[in-house]
């Protein structure tokens, strides 16, 4: 009784916690764009991107040089923003699909999403399918949703559990692995093959402010979800039918939440290319940080998963400067010990 009376008070002042997490995560975000956006070829100060920013917005006039605004405002100011925007997406996938398959392991690319994504762009940049009315990012998205609807069917027709769904995917992301390797084998030049695999690895070098309002806005919308419906979450995490002793619609609510995610992995592919270990281990560090309640664990995860890729961008784009690195080069780097850690910690679960 004494032991359980005493962890009480540190559970309840998880909340409070969480609270400050965010906003000082959000700090150090706003920090991070605006410095990791100095970094590169050109001469620039945080004040010049401050001073930008805000001359663009209306709020005060600038004295930076058209070039300088130019590289801010158009090349590397909509690049880092989409960073942070995928990092929070996958991010909260991340903590959706290992709610939903209650599996530490699990991530958004489960749903064989990613690999769909690519056989699509591959049509499209090498069999140049689409004539030339559509793009690269269009092709990706359009292959991610077939490949989440093949998944969807599979799951569904063998049943519809969790376990259901994570053979579907992996049928899936083995059937368009496949389709995309034989496209690029037997169509590709050698030119073609090299840009399609920087692409395959994640790349944000073409970011657009198109694509981070598209990615931006499905983003937020799916982590308002999420947070509607954070205790749905909660109750998934202890089993479907747990779930459904609390009155929870199982089915309904676990095809909003699949549906969710493939939506938001398929933007972020479409616009980024697959950039994986965001989803799995991100989570992880949130949870450790504010606890696995869903209501504080989304925005932690949200933040620090966009604080995590704005820097990791920064790394691809300059370690190797003027070559730049496939941001899911860097994040395989920084995840496959991390996973190892993971793996390490859940050993002993059955």
């Amino acid at each position: 009784m004494v032991t359980s009376t005493a962890r009480r008070p540190s559970k309840g002042r998880r909340a409070p916690v969480a609270g400050v997490v965010v906003v000082a995560g959000l700090i150090v975000l706003a920090l991070s764009i605006a410095v990791t956006v100095t970094i590169g070829p050109a001469e620039l100060s945080v004040v010049d991107v401050y001073a930008v920013i805000f001359d663009r917005l209306g709020l005060a006039d600038s004295s930076v040089t058209a070039i300088r605004e130019g590289i801010v405002w158009e090349l590397r100011l909509p690049r880092t923003l989409l960073a942070a925007v995928c990092g929070a997406g996958l991010a909260v996938c991340g903590v959706i699909m290992q709610s939903l398959l209650r599996n530490p392991l699990a991530d958004p690319f489960v749903l064989g999403i990613s690999s769909g994504a690519s056989t699509g762009a591959v049509m499209i940049a090498v069999l140049g399918i689409g004539g030339g009315a559509v793009s690269l990012s269009g092709g990706a998205f359009l292959g991610a949703l077939v490949s989440f609807a093949l998944v969807l069917l599979l799951a569904t027709g063998a049943g519809g559990g969790t376990s259901r769904v994570v053979l579907a995917g992996v049928a899936g992301t083995q059937l368009f692995s496949a389709l995309t390797s034989f496209i690029v084998i037997s169509s590709a030049d050698a030119e073609r093959t090299r840009g399609v695999l920087f692409w395959l690895l994640g790349s944000l070098s073409g970011a657009t402010w198109t694509d981070v309002a598209l990615c931006g806005a499905v983003c937020a919308a799916g982590i308002v979800v999420c947070l509607v419906k954070a205790s749905s979450l909660d109750a998934f995490t202890f089993g479907s039918s747990t779930a459904a002793t609390l009155g929870i619609a199982v089915g309904r609510t676990r095809l909003l939440f699949l549906m969710v995610t493939a939506l938001i992995t398929a933007v972020l592919v479409s616009a980024a290319g697959a950039i994986g270990f965001v989803g799995l281990v991100l989570p992880h560090a949130a949870r450790f940080l504010v606890g696995p309640r869903h209501s504080r664990l989304v925005p932690v995860t949200a933040v620090v998963g966009a604080v995590f890729m704005v820097w990791v961008d920064a790394v691809a784009r300059t370690v190797f400067a003027p070559q730049e690195v496939p941001v899911g080069v860097v994040t395989a780097l920084i995840g496959v010990p991390a996973f190892a850690l993971i793996l390490f910690r859940t050993r002993s679960t059955p």
